[in-house]
């Protein structure tokens, strides 16, 4: 008895001991990186300015076609800042003023900004309004002078403005008139205090304005005509002097307005060239005397030679990319010529007066993966010798950015990253190889030595450097990097579909790109000017039956932005990235919709619906025609016309009757229709069930005992409308004007099974459809506040279940079938909530077996992505739950949804320009991937209802065992000692 009621306190003092030890909820800043990683992008660059101060770091300054202002450091291509504008703040130049400020125009040539070049911060910001849309024109002078009337000038709006570079006034301005007038270049020579603004006036007229600098004032304002018409386009060669094409593209036009006067100097491109194949364009640059034509074989360079005679300097049938000129000293420019030649790439600098001479010549080997070079920019220093040396910044076909300098890639970055438009997660391979028995003590020693460390930081005894070491084997213990799957399913890799046509395969572990290829189908050709990506979809997923194949991938893109431009399949192993084949088609695809069905090479069914409404069967092999047939009655889609207003259902009707015979087309028939009145709704968004997603239980058992059958389907569609005065921007209706309307549509039948109308409601709507529930958000203009609401739809059909023992004794008819032809007998509970943010992108989390309690994941207007349980958007919440329902797990029913500042899966962290969430179950049922793609990427493992099923990675084995030693000790301890009191007891 004295053993006993000593031992249980310590027991007990020991176990407390040990648990308060643990780590729970929190994250410490030695295991940031363990589980999530964090990438920057910044898009593919449109335009760069060196910044290159003898005082302060060397550096670039670009804008990008993902709205971003960015500068990079020279050295490592590292951003030192950057900012993302808005969707409707489109960048349309940059400069550098007075050497120290970033001058940037945006949103149509309306906003003019200042920022500072070390840090980033706007110095101020102009407003420049105007009479008409029109192009916007950028120029800043290059003297570094501090003056108040050093100016910006900018043509924007139809008008001239003269901007204050210094505090953003604007000094003056001046409206051009003319309505079908349309300005080209706006030109200051050197030292001057006139402005020309050149440019075109209906078809065929050539117009220039000569403008006082300092007041604005018009000196000269002259117009010539060309009969045969221009194209609108212009290179400027000289300070009076520009080149453009006639509207056939067959003659060269020498325009010069020296001294304010019009001349044109007319030259046929036949004689310059024998044979120039077809119409020509010019192509953007700016080097004194030089300008380049492309025709449909060549790449011609002319030089411009006194009274506007043309002369041909070089003609080239390599792809060629062309930079602007560069001051290098007093009177000379020089400027940079990037041909391809095979795997390489040739870089030319030459003076642009000397087109014999180069000032740098060197061959770099290019990846093919690239694909050809779109833009270069150059800058130069000076060498030790006191020569010039240049480096070159260029972009790639894939949106990458590459610095080159003395015949080398200085550093790289992969900014195809920032335009993802679609994601798909692939397995890596089964790790087959043995290990040796010197690798067994070698992993045992570290295993040792690893836990030796943990405890030593535990008990607070570890120096600096043992908790640098305690991280870093924590980063290779966990083997997160490694290229085999994990039995916990954390390994795997994601594989990205960009806006440029190129995959890439990232790892979960760490973010690294396993392997890249761009793709031959989306490579602008001779046949195909605008190749566009559409979709990725997985084709084969072996199985532990068939290990010999690899997994792949289908990749589906068109030939141009219409729907019925040919498309074309391509097949790529995602083990190695390797194409495998590749399919163009002679018809269209405006619908892809993959089937439940696999033949027995486990290569998924595909349905591809063209423009002309017939199906075709992908792959085109017997087996999966055999398949298909078996299934034929049983297939079924729909189609969303949103600008027309029309859900339609289709099926199946018969083999296509065309011409040419093809067993592998079908024509298809209209099943159904919903059309919604045009006057009063528009449809805004759809959305429905993930294909691939897994529901654990249909039944729910509430607090009362009963059970109630989720009505599940992957035939439900939610549908949201508004009122088209109310499809604008926030605030533009009063809130009688405008109304939000919830669907909720079967697709087989077409019958609405729920209809909700939200006065006062408007969008954008974002939602997210799982099991039997919908979320979605909006906007209430009553409240002025943002909402979201929940619908749950259950059957009723299963009435005679209801009682919770016929379901755990199996007693119930939840397997006899059922036809979505009968109508269903179906209620629906909904609620709505008022909820803090703007939202951009909405997800819900999901796991291997669908056990795990959901989590919504919220991308905020912030970047940011918040993980809110489910359970607060629950519609059965009441103000005053009864205490079976708090049993449940019910929350007190409030009026917002809570922002719980832990709840953030990103952290401190922003996904700039989040676009979109996608999650992919692991192995372990707790856990699910979640991965944000935007400017930026974000990855992470999320473990809703915490991870119930695994000890975590640094769970201290160690001190475990050195508890279990201390209580077994203890217990002896304790046993001599009860043993020797129970002996002195009996000696008294």
């Amino acid at each position: 008895m004295a053993t006993r009621s000593f031992f249980v306190p310590f027991l007990l003092f020991a176990l407390c001991f040990y648990s308060s030890l643990t780590p729970v909820l929190s994250l410490y800043e030695d295991q940031v990186g363990l589980m999530d990683w964090h990438q920057q992008y910044i898009g593919k660059v449109k335009q760069a300015v060196f910044s290159t101060q003898k005082t302060g770091r060397r550096r670039v300054i670009v804008s990008t076609e993902e709205n971003v202002i960015a500068s990079l450091d020279l050295r490592h291509g590292e951003i030192f800042w950057r900012h993302l504008l808005g969707s409707d703040d489109v960048i349309d130049g940059i400069d550098i003023g007075l050497g120290k400020y970033v001058i940037t125009l945006s949103s149509g040539g309306s906003v003019l900004r200042s920022w500072n070049i070390p840090d980033g911060q706007m110095v101020w910001e102009s407003f420049l309004q105007g009479p008409k849309h029109s192009k916007s024109l950028l120029l800043v002078p290059t003297n570094l002078k501090i003056e108040k009337d050093n100016v910006i000038v900018v043509f924007s709006n139809g008008r001239l403005h003269a901007v204050s570079c210094i505090d953003g006034e604007v000094l003056w301005n001046k409206d051009f008139e003319a309505e079908s007038f349309e300005a080209q270049q706006v030109i200051q020579p050197p030292g001057s205090d006139l402005i020309y603004v050149v440019g075109f006036a209906a078809s065929s007229q050539f117009e220039m304005y000569q403008i006082n600098a300092r007041n604005g004032e018009l000196l000269k304002h002259e117009r010539a005509t060309f009969s045969s018409g221009f194209l609108r386009v212009v290179s400027l060669v000289s300070s009076e002097t520009v080149v453009a094409l006639d509207s056939t593209g067959s003659i060269l036009l020498t325009i010069s307005f020296q001294n304010g006067e019009i001349s044109f100097q007319q030259t046929p491109i036949s004689n310059l060239v024998e044979d120039p194949s077809g119409p020509a364009v010019i192509l953007p640059s700016s080097v004194p005397g030089i300008f380049a034509i492309k025709t449909n074989a060549f790449t011609i360079f002319i030089r411009v030679i006194d009274e506007g005679k043309l002369e041909v300097v070089e003609k080239t049938n390599h792809e060629t990319t062309v930079s602007n000129a560069l001051p290098i000293s007093e009177g000379q420019q020089a400027f940079a010529l990037v041909q391809h030649a095979g795997s390489e790439i040739h870089l030319a600098v030459k003076i642009a007066h000397d087109w014999d001479g180069n000032l740098l010549e060197e061959s770099i080997k290019m990846d093919q993966q690239r694909g050809l070079v779109h833009k270069v920019f150059i800058n130069n220093y000076i060498r030790t010798d006191k020569s010039h040396g240049f480096r070159v910044l260029i972009v790639m076909e894939d949106h990458s950015l590459l610095l080159l300098q003395q015949g080398a890639i200085v550093w790289s970055r992969e900014d195809g990253l920032a335009s993802i438009i679609d994601v798909t997660a692939s397995e890596l391979p089964v790790e087959r190889d043995g290990v040796s028995v010197a690798k067994v003590e070698h992993n045992l020693f570290e295993w040792l030595k690893g836990h030796m460390l943990k405890l030593k930081g535990t008990l607070m005894l570890a120096s600096p450097e043992d908790v640098a070491a305690i991280q870093s084997m924590r980063l290779k213990s966990s083997e997160k990097s490694k290229l085999t799957r994990d039995h916990n399913g954390f390994r795997k890799l994601l594989v990205v579909l960009t806006r440029a046509g190129k995959l890439f395969a990232l790892h979960t572990g760490d973010g690294r790109i396993v392997w890249s290829h761009f793709l031959q189908s989306l490579h602008k050709s001779g046949t195909c000017q605008s190749p566009i990506g559409l979709n990725l979809y997985l084709w084969q997923v072996p199985h532990h039956h068939a290990m010999d194949e690899n997994p792949s991938v289908l990749v589906i893109s068109r030939c141009g932005p219409s729907s019925d431009a040919p498309a074309v399949l391509s097949f790529v192993d995602t083990y190695t990235g390797k194409e495998l084949n590749s399919l163009s088609l002679v018809h269209g695809v405006v619908q892809v919709i993959p089937l439940p069905y696999t033949d027995s090479t486990e290569q998924r069914l595909h349905l591809l619906i063209d423009s002309d409404k017939h199906a075709h069967l992908y792959p085109t092999t017997s087996e999966a025609l055999r398949i298909f047939k078996r299934e034929f009655s049983n297939i079924y889609w729909y189609s969303v016309e949103d600008h027309n207003g029309i859900i339609k259902g289709h099926a199946l009707k018969c083999k296509c009757t065309g011409e040419v015979a093809d067993e592998f087309c079908f024509d298809t028939r209209d099943l159904w229709s919903v059309v919604f009145p045009s006057e009063s709704e528009k449809i805004i968004a759809t959305v429905t069930r993930k294909l691939n997603e897994v529901v654990h239980t249909q039944a729910k058992v509430v607090a009362d005992q009963d059970v109630m059958y989720k009505y599940i389907s992957r035939n439900l569609l939610f549908v949201a409308t508004v009122a088209p005065k109310g499809s604008g921007e926030i605030g533009s209706v009063t809130p009688e004007e405008s109304w939000l309307v919830a669907y909720l549509i079967d697709t087989v039948t077409g019958r609405i099974l729920h209809r909700v109308t939200h006065h006062g409601a408007q969008g954008p709507v974002h939602a997210v459809f799982s099991e039997n529930w919908v979320v979605y958000h909006y906007f209430n203009l009553r409240a002025h506040r943002y909402e979201m609401s929940v619908i749950e739809i259950y059957d009723q059909s299963r009435a005679d279940n209801k009682d919770v023992w016929k379901l755990v004794l199996g007693k119930h008819n939840l397997t006899s079938p059922i036809s979505l032809f009968s109508r269903p007998e179906v209620i629906t509970k909904s609620q709505s909530y008022f909820f803090t943010h703007s939202v951009k992108a909405i997800a819900v989390t999901s796991t291997a077996k669908g056990i795990t309690s959901k989590q919504l994941l919220i991308g905020t207007i912030g970047d940011q992505v918040l993980a809110l349980d489910k359970r607060f958007l629950d519609p059965r919440r009441s103000v005053n739950p009864t205490q079976a329902e708090k049993e449940e797990g019910i929350i007190p029913l409030t009026d917002s949804l809570p922002i719980i500042p832990q709840s953030y899966v990103t952290h401190a962290l922003r996904v700039e320009g989040l676009r979109g969430i996608v999650t992919v179950p692991a192995k372990l049922e707790s856990t699910t991937l979640v991965f944000a793609h935007g400017v930026d990427l974000f990855f992470t493992q999320l473990a809703p209802s915490k991870t119930y099923d695994s000890l975590t990675e640094d769970f201290s084995y160690a001190l475990l065992l050195l508890t279990i030693v201390a209580l077994v000790a203890a217990i002896f301890v304790t046993w001599r000692l009860s043993e020797r009191k129970e002996l002195q007891d009996k000696w008294r």
